[in-house]
């Protein structure tokens, strides 16, 4: 045991010296005192003493650091692959029994050894997951990355890992697994890895959008094996008529990869239905994965964007790209100085920062406008130019430059923030800002806080506010090009900096509804998927109420009309479709109010996704590649027992024990209380039996 003290305890000698003075003269001056007997005299002194004495020892301020250690078991994780694509194979039928055969079979031989976890991977990663193998989705990567964060700092055994190899969303998990430094994964082979004659659609890359009128790409992939040569023809069509058709030629017979490019015009609005198909091959092992749909929506137009600057600087570029991968989105970037100040169309702006080069005449033009606003207000915008604004937000007079973090504020409702975007905010690189506190009076919505540090501050770092009808949106603080960076750096993507770009932008680009109906849905859902549909109903004060009744009626592609009514639902109303067929579907709610009639039409598709049905045989390669890189090993699920004889053997998952460091200060210690206690009430009981008071 260590202790220290804010003093040196070499002052408990003179302390010492001190105490025993001041009960001896506070003692001596007494009368009484020295009627006392002998023995009396010197108890009454002692336990004085030693009472100035503990309670200056009290005052030093020692504090005792103590350490204990600890053993910890190796966890070992279980991650299932419950995905449809583990039925896909002529044993099916048995690995679900041998799904269960190897969990009872861990329990019963590491129970006591490790500490045992279960997770089921497919669609999502989950923990103690029911085990039916129907997940319509493989995404493989998603279980080992819920590993990595809950387990960091763990003393993580091994993984062992029950799959077939196919995954079909997600990056590929060999990427996520290899950060798993130092931890052994076993993996267990499903299904058959013999590759079977067919060729087939692997993948449609298409935007979910396109503009009337315009060009629009689409690129098939095909993935062939064991076709032998020949020539196949690939059709796209739309409502039975044949509008593009292209040929593909396979040379090496065995194993190929082709992709096919197509370009098609929107020529029609609202959701189109498009039909890829790849001619049939004689003895194909599957000719339903020979067709695929896939949807596009056509709009009439697009919200344009238009960013100015006082000078050239690298966040410009990082906005810029960003944006511009959203289909909605025309984006235009200029300097202030060379804009030609044509507002024609222009559904927002973003001005990154104003104060450089700042112009007057050009701060009240935009004013005047009444268009929606990004500001992003940085240290080289001063105060003056902000109150010029007129958005009712007051910065930091002086030159002093602040360096600021963020931390999403998870009660932010104007629209949804995901995990992956407040994650990334915990990772961020600072922005550059003026220092000292923002005070607003208009500000309606905060996404995000000022943080130093772990400590959150009060003060935003992006908000909301409006003028008048007008939304404004302020990011405080320059140098976002270091987030965009910093992201790709860590996870090779921009999901986090995307959402947050194209989110802030669509919310300030998208006009508030004021209607009193409002419904809402996704435009696009799979065949696996339930159909929830959401309205609300407000009234004069706009205030949402549930006593009108709202009718929706359901058609589809085939003219079939089926009429529904909402229940409530708290202070709206619900509705579930149910799984629907693939296909169109067009939609219409109505209700009435206080003699009025209201209306809302629209529609969406039920896309014939069966990704799960793609792979006819397992890609075990996959699963040895993952073992041999992280020192692991590989069986066939039906030699389970092999495997787990080999994890029995492995000495290095073993238990480890830790050093746990703890303070405590002097005064927590309660016998020493007691031991205080003791000399005050001693004394006092000496005192009271000698008759005095």
């Amino acid at each position: 045991m260590i202790y220290s003290s804010e003093i040196s305890l070499f002052w408990l000698i003179p302390w010492a010296v001190i105490a025993g003075f001041l009960a001896y003269y506070l003692y001596s001056k007494s009368e009484w005192y020295n009627e006392l007997h002998f023995s009396w005299k010197w108890l009454l002194r002692i336990a004085r003493a030693a009472s100035i004495f503990l309670i200056g020892v009290l005052l030093l301020g020692i504090i005792f650091q103590s350490f204990d250690y600890k053993k910890e078991k190796p966890v070992f994780v279980t991650l299932i692959d419950n995905s449809a694509s583990m039925r896909n194979y002529a044993d099916s039928n048995q690995v679900l029994k041998q799904i269960n055969g190897l969990r009872k079979k861990i329990k019963e031989r590491f129970g006591d050894r490790f500490e045992l976890v279960e997770m089921t991977t497919g669609s999502q990663a989950k923990y103690n997951g029911s085990i039916d193998l129907k997940d319509p989705n493989s995404n493989l990567e998603k279980g080992f990355e819920k590993i990595m964060m809950d387990y960091y700092n763990r003393n993580l055994g091994g993984v062992l890992f029950v799959s077939d190899g196919n995954f079909n969303t997600g990056s590929n998990p060999l990427y996520t697994s290899s950060k798993l430094n130092l931890t052994p994964i076993f993996t267990l082979g499903a299904g058959d890895s013999i590759p079977k004659r067919d060729h087939y659609i692997k993948n449609i890359s298409v935007n979910e959008v396109a503009f009337f009128k315009n060009k629009f790409p689409v690129e098939v992939d095909i993935d062939a094996i064991k076709l032998g040569k020949g020539t196949y023809s690939v059709t796209i069509s739309k409502g039975g008529k044949t509008v593009a058709t292209k040929s593909i030629t396979y040379e090496k017979g065995q194993r190929e990869f082709k992709q096919v490019a197509f370009e098609l015009e929107a020529d029609q609005l609202g959701f189109n239905t498009y039909t890829v198909s790849i001619a049939k091959a004689e003895n194909e092992y599957n000719y339903e994965n020979n067709t695929r749909n896939f949807y596009i929506e056509v709009l009439d137009s697009k919200s344009k964007i238009l960013i100015l600057a006082g000078a050239p600087h690298p966040d410009i570029a990082a906005i810029k790209d960003v944006l511009e991968e959203n289909a909605n989105f025309e984006v235009k970037s200029v300097l202030a100085k060379d804009w030609d100040k044509d507002m024609r169309n222009i559904d927002l702006i973003v001005w990154h920062e104003p104060g450089i080069n700042a112009d007057a005449n050009l701060i009240k033009f935009i004013n005047d406008q009444n268009k929606p606003m990004l500001y992003v207000l940085g240290p080289n915008t001063p105060s003056n130019i902000v109150n010029s604004l007129n958005i009712g937000l007051s910065t930091p007079a002086g030159n002093k430059i602040d360096e600021i973090q963020g931390k999403v504020n998870k009660d932010f409702q104007p629209f949804e923030v995901s995990d992956e975007l407040s994650k990334a905010f915990e990772y961020f690189p600072p922005l550059k800002s003026k220092f000292g506190s923002l005070t607003s009076s208009s500000i309606s919505d905060i996404l995000v806080y000022q943080r130093i540090g772990s400590v959150v501050k009060n003060d935003p770092m992006v908000f909301f506010l409006k003028k008048g009808e007008t939304k404004i949106g302020v990011i405080y603080g320059e140098g976002m090009w270091r987030w965009k960076m910093n992201e790709f750096v860590r996870t090779k993507d921009i999901v986090g900096y995307r959402e947050f770009l194209q989110k802030t932008s669509s919310f300030l680009t998208v006009k508030q509804n004021t209607s009193a109906l409002r419904v809402t849905l996704p435009n696009r859902f799979t065949k696996n998927e339930e159909v929830i549909v959401n309205a609300s109903f407000y009234n004069e004060s706009m205030a949402p109420i549930t006593t009108p009744k709202i009718q929706f009626v359901l058609k589809d592609e085939n003219k079939k009309v089926s009429k529904m009514e909402f229940a409530t639902y708290g202070e709206g109303y619900k509705l579930s479709l149910g799984k629907l067929k693939p296909g169109k579907y067009e939609w219409t709610a109505t209700t009435s109010h206080a003699g009025k009639t209201y209306s809302k039409t629209g529609a969406f598709v039920v896309e014939n996704i069966t990704l799960e049905g793609l792979d006819t045989y397992a890609n075990h390669n996959l699963l040895i590649e993952m073992s041999d890189k992280s020192k692991g090993k590989f069986e066939q699920l039906a030699n389970y027992d092999k495997l787990l004889d080999a994890i029995a053997k492995r000495e290095d998952i073993s238990s480890v024990s830790y050093k746990e460091t703890n303070y405590l200060d002097l005064i927590d210690y309660k016998w020493l209380f007691f031991l205080l206690l003791f000399f005050l009430t001693l004394e006092w009981f000496g005192r009271r039996i000698n008759g005095i008071y």
